[in-house]
């Protein structure tokens, strides 16, 4: 069993705390649900048995203090909010730990402006990284030896990731519950971005998933479905933890994904097929989803040999 800590610094975002932790647990559902095993021992960790977000409105209750933490494998560095030098100063007794428990072999990943802890550490020196784009010049300033990659969802390097800005940690997620179990069971949970109970939503998410080839647009969707383009993205947001674009993009690269993997069309081919006409969009929004581009990643994941 994999061990999953999420740390709860002060300052979190309580939404980056709460969401890997409803990830990893609703995969142990899953598998459980299907007669397995669970996969994961998920856990809340901290200095403090109890940690007060948001002006003491919400508390956290940690399940273990650092340290009672002997060896984890996965440690998530949750976003947090307010002025940014401030919160890396509150929290600076969390440093040593993400580095002596990465030593021991634990992958470690920032969500959004975590990435400002994570690269507090000294882990991310000479590494690349991923921040939300409004940070982006206050991480330079203060950590002028990491390379900050502009409008990447999500990094990868020996280890250690980092999303990008808002909800985009949501791909990294998925793609750590794919790295630790497999496609299908990241595909199961991906699914169950539609136990929202908002019926408009979900039939708006089933229309993106079936015309992954159309070259979609948030005003045609809201027209469709027969509302105003702000209350369409509002509630599209407020039911999937998704902008409209976010979600189409996603469904669009899971598309390519799958077809890199299993045929042996070229990478037009596939790019035609979900709804790209230019090459060099195509590939920067499957960079930035995948953190590779799609030759990379056709001939990591390929399973059968494949047409150059």
């Amino acid at each position: 069993m994999k061990n999953v800590s999420i740390l709860v610094p002060e300052t979190a975002v309580i939404e980056a705390v709460a969401d890997p932790h409803y990830m990893f647990n609703a995969v142990n559902q899953f598998l459980e649900s299907a007669g397995k095993a669970p996969l994961f021992r998920v856990q809340l960790v901290g200095e403090k048995k109890e940690v007060k977000l948001n002006g003491s409105l919400f508390s956290v209750h940690t399940d273990q203090l650092l340290h009672e933490v002997k060896k984890t494998d996965l440690i998530f560095v949750p976003a947090i909010s307010g002025d940014v030098r401030k919160a890396v100063e509150v929290n600076r007794n969390l440093l040593p730990w993400i580095v002596n428990q990465h030593e021991q072999g634990a992958e470690v990943a920032s969500l959004c402006i975590g990435a400002f802890l994570l690269a507090s550490t000294g882990l991310l020196k000479g590494k690349k990284c991923s921040t939300h784009w409004n940070a982006a010049s206050d991480f330079r300033a203060m950590f002028p030896d990491v390379e900050l990659v502009d409008g990447s969802i999500l990094t990868e390097e020996n280890g250690i990731y980092s999303s990008g800005g808002a909800n985009s940690y949501w791909t990294l997620l998925l793609y750590l519950v794919e790295k630790y179990t497999d496609r299908e069971t990241a595909i199961l949970v991906f699914k169950g971005q539609k136990d929202h109970g908002n019926e408009m939503i979900r039939e708006a998410q089933e229309y993106i998933e079936h015309n992954i080839s159309d070259k979609l647009n948030v005003d045609e969707l809201a027209d469709r479905f027969n509302t105003g383009r702000r209350t369409f993205e509002r509630r599209f947001k407020q039911a999937t933890n998704n902008s409209v674009l976010e979600y189409i993009q996603r469904i669009k690269i899971e598309a390519a994904k799958r077809s890199f993997e299993s045929s042996r069309k070229n990478i037009n081919e596939v790019m035609y097929d979900v709804g790209y006409s230019d090459t060099k969009a195509f590939r920067s929004i499957f960079k930035k989803v995948t953190g590779l581009t799609p030759i990379e990643y056709r001939n990591k994941y390929a399973k059968i040999g494949v047409m150059n």
